[in-house]
């Protein structure tokens, strides 16, 4: 069990965001407001060996470096109902130790009854859901694999499972009671482990080490609508981690990245193409193949059509959706390419229609910057 995820922090967190979360966690899952919840004794013992381990610096960076797999038993807090057997002056209560009655009730039994008595939501989950730029124009369903909490499926969630023989309780060495102080404050109260009896029926189930959940891979079928855009968010509900105390799990939130195409350029619902047209062709008028998602479509290039212009395709952008919307345009931006001349015939013919064509194409670059002046070639 990771020690930080079990705390709910990051292993960026820093000390004080460690302790706010330990003392949270605690208040959640305290005996006091949990009697007879096993799952919530053992979550409450957890809380209090990850803090142990993540609340000392010099433990942590063990901890960080492999060094450190798990921390110590810890000892438990009480389960109603308690017995006050009196002071004990004997040691300097300080810190969290020297709190007073009213400190007691207040944090632990008022706070944590508001926040254990209600299944708590599991975490949302985020991922990216990567789409090639046709299926995303298509849309349809994909698989995409997620790590998540889920219940575990050995203990269903206890944390425990029957053990094969009783055997006697560790935590109170088969007494059935164990002794509690607060400050100068001594409590006796029967022992949770084994409610009393002095010997366990149960056992930490090995599966989850106890925590009830555990993390396992699966893959998620989900929807991707037609016309889906770049880092649009889709929800898969109940697909996030499991919740605590029967919650409901959280949602699985995926941002979707369209692959980008060769050729093709989306702008809303239109799609643009940059086709290159051979001189003839442009110069004559011609009738030429397109590339479409429905595949190569026949398009007419008017005679001295100029090199920029674009021609418009209705229906062939975008495709409508069933949610509604009209299909784009693919709008088409010719480019004019000479092509290769491999022969002197063609250069003749090339030099033949500057002769027969001989208006100057830059003269508009020129009208207002006045008489020309002498330059060296650049």
């Amino acid at each position: 069990m990771d020690l930080y995820a079990l705390l709910g922090v990051t292993r960026a967190a820093s000390a004080g965001e460690i302790e706010r979360a330990y003392r949270r966690l605690l208040r959640r899952f305290h005996p006091g407001v949990n009697p007879g919840d096993r799952t919530a004794a053992d979550m409450f013992r957890q809380v209090q060996q990850a803090f142990d381990v993540l609340g000392d610096l010099e433990r942590r960076r063990d901890y960080d470096r492999g060094a450190v797999r798990s921390a110590p038993a810890a000892e438990e807090p009480p389960s109603v109902p308690l017995a006050f057997e009196g002071f004990d002056f004997s040691f300097t209560a300080e810190g969290p130790m020297a709190a007073t009655f009213t400190e007691l009730f207040a944090d632990v039994f008022q706070d944590a009854a508001r926040e254990a008595l209600t299944p708590t939501r599991g975490a949302d989950l985020e991922t990216v859901l990567e789409v090639s730029f046709r299926d995303a124009l298509r849309g349809g369903h994909f698989p995409v694999s997620v790590t998540r909490q889920e219940r575990c499926g050995s203990c269903r969630g206890d944390g425990r499972v029957p053990r094969s023989a009783a055997a006697p309780c560790p935590a109170c060495g088969g007494q059935g009671t164990r002794r509690w102080a607060r400050g100068h404050m001594v409590f006796t109260r029967p022992c949770d482990d084994c409610e009393g009896s002095g010997r366990l029926n149960v056992q930490a189930c090995r599966l989850c080490g106890g925590a009830g959940i555990q993390a396992r891979s699966e893959v998620v079928t989900v929807e991707v609508p037609a016309g889906v855009e770049q880092g649009s968010r889709l929800t898969v509900p109940g697909r996030g981690n499991a919740g605590a105390r029967g919650g409901p799990a959280g949602d699985l939130y995926l941002t979707v990245q369209v692959a980008a195409h060769p050729y093709l350029v989306r702008d809303g619902r239109d799609l643009h193409l940059t086709l290159p047209v051979a001189v003839h062709e442009a110069g004559l008028g011609a009738r030429v193949d397109v590339p479409t998602l429905q595949g190569p479509l026949k398009l007419r290039i008017p005679a001295g059509a100029p090199s920029g212009r674009q021609l418009r395709i209705p229906g062939h952008g975008v495709p409508a959706s069933a949610r509604g919307g009209e299909a784009g345009d693919l709008i088409v931006h010719l480019q004019i390419v000479l092509p290769p001349v491999r022969d002197e015939r063609s250069r003749e013919l090339l030099r033949e229609f500057g002769r027969l064509n001989g208006a100057d194409v830059r003269e508009h670059l020129f009208r207002d910057a006045g008489p020309p002046h002498a330059a060296g070639d650049h």
